[in-house]
């Protein structure tokens, strides 16, 4: 471990550090249960001034990592999703805020259905129980994570990516500090210390105290843990995210959609990646929509239809951004960055097979005046989220009131899109009577 970054200070091998936690986050779990919702809300708000009076603290440690990105070259995308700001500072405290004033799903209750001999049946929300959560370069999610897990009663081990290691620690610092402040385990939430990617192998095997494993990340994570992991997972696939301009489309909203969903952060997983434009509107659609990307230095990958419609206008690959013939690489890639690509189609029914040929599962959107139609793309669309008269970037726990989100599932299975709070928990029956006796 000599070569990885720590700050552990005891000798314990890592495999017996993985289990301390695990034990730790199960007997915290069992705290939680009994924790009202009003303690735990008063945890979130904490974090929210301690992150207001510690920025300078946070941004300081977030420039290491930074520092150290940088000297190790990595791409603007992932520089992007790295660094923290003011703004971005006071983004997380307000979905702090917001996650502590939602009402708590922890013991709710589902309609009472009442069976012929008088017992009364109902489901009631729980903790799923201790969550694992994995993710990369992003450290506000360490706060979403945290703030999440505690907020409906589970536990939770963090393993944030080694890029943003001192920003993930210093977040670390201020949740433990929060958790202490309003009398509940710091064990509650434990960020790992350490950047040796054995951790996560061990972490996805702890089957004794992990109920589940929230993964974020790229397909070589996610391919190894599959390969690894015993403890179930919800995953969190990647964001090949799709737009469909359809014949009914009104043109400059179609125009002004689709540059905003490719251009407002290419680092993001709802970022727009193919655009499919029905040909009936593709000559009044891609001239200006291509000169608009190639202007904001976007590259463009296309079918040779659009290509032929651009060259047709004078727009041809300049030192700004290229345009190129797209591959069937390019269908199927989240670009996470200033790269789109571009197909003509002449259906609804063909810009929908594309989709579900190509896509990730994650986001598509249509832009259509047509209800009918719009209403058909919903229906047969099979992703976690689908829109109309919508750019892609709204495929996001902030956006869609749910404070934040853990990560977006691509799962069909237990939690799908934004992983809010309500995909935090399970149920178990309640049932009630008055000596009835089975026949």
């Amino acid at each position: 471990m000599n070569t990885t970054q720590s700050t552990l200070t005891s000798e314990l091998s890592l495999q017996d550090y993985l289990q301390q936690l695990g034990h730790r986050a199960r007997e915290a779990s069992r705290i939680l249960m009994r924790t009202t919702d009003q303690q735990k809300s008063a945890a979130l708000l904490s974090l929210a001034d301690l992150i207001n009076r510690n920025k300078e603290f946070l941004l300081a440690e977030n420039a290491k990592d930074l520092a150290n990105a940088k000297e190790k070259n990595l791409d603007a995308p992932l520089l992007d999703r790295l660094a923290l700001s003011d703004k971005y500072l006071d983004i997380m405290q307000t979905g702090l805020r917001q996650i502590a004033a939602m009402p708590a799903p922890i013991g709710s209750l589902s309609a009472t259905s009442v069976r012929p001999n008088g017992m009364k049946l109902a489901q009631m929300r729980v903790p799923i129980g201790v969550i694992g959560i994995i993710y990369e370069s992003r450290p506000n999610v360490t706060v979403d994570a945290a703030a999440l897990c505690l907020k409906s009663g589970n536990a939770c081990i963090l393993r944030g990516g080694s890029e943003a290691f001192y920003s993930n620690q210093a977040f670390a610092k201020l949740i433990s500090e929060s958790l202490k402040l309003n009398g509940l385990p710091d064990s509650a939430v434990q960020v790992i210390e350490t950047t040796d990617r054995e951790a996560v192998s061990e972490l996805v095997r702890l089957t004794d105290y992990v109920d589940v494993i929230i993964p974020r990340g790229g397909k070589s994570l996610l391919s190894r843990l599959a390969k690894d992991a015993r403890v179930p997972m919800i995953m969190h696939l990647e964001g090949n995210c799709h737009m469909h301009i359809d014949e009914f489309a009104d043109i400059d909203m179609a125009i002004e959609t689709a540059f905003h969903a490719k251009t407002h952060r290419y680092g993001i997983c709802g970022s727009l990646e193919t655009l499919l434009v029905d040909q009936a509107v593709a000559e009044q659609v891609l001239p200006e929509l291509g000169k608009r990307f190639q202007a904001h230095g976007d590259e463009m990958r296309v079918c040779p239809k659009t290509k032929a419609i651009l060259a047709s206008t004078g727009l041809q690959s300049n030192e700004q951004a290229a345009i190129k013939d797209a591959t069937d690489e390019d269908w199927e890639t989240e670009f996470l960055g200033p790269i789109i690509a571009i197909r003509i189609v002449d259906s609804l029914e063909e810009a929908i097979d594309h989709i579900a040929q190509y896509s990730s599962g994650h986001t598509e959107s249509i832009i259509t005046n047509n209800i009918q139609r719009a209403e058909q793309f919903q229906l047969w669309v099979d992703s976690s989220s689908v829109y109309v008269n919508l750019p892609t970037v709204f495929a996001d726990g902030f956006e869609y009131g749910l404070g934040a989100e853990i990560g977006i599932s691509t799962n069909r299975l237990h939690t799908r899109g934004p992983v809010g709070l309500e995909g935090l928990t399970t149920y178990k029956w309640v049932v009630h009577g008055n000596g009835q006796k089975r026949g």
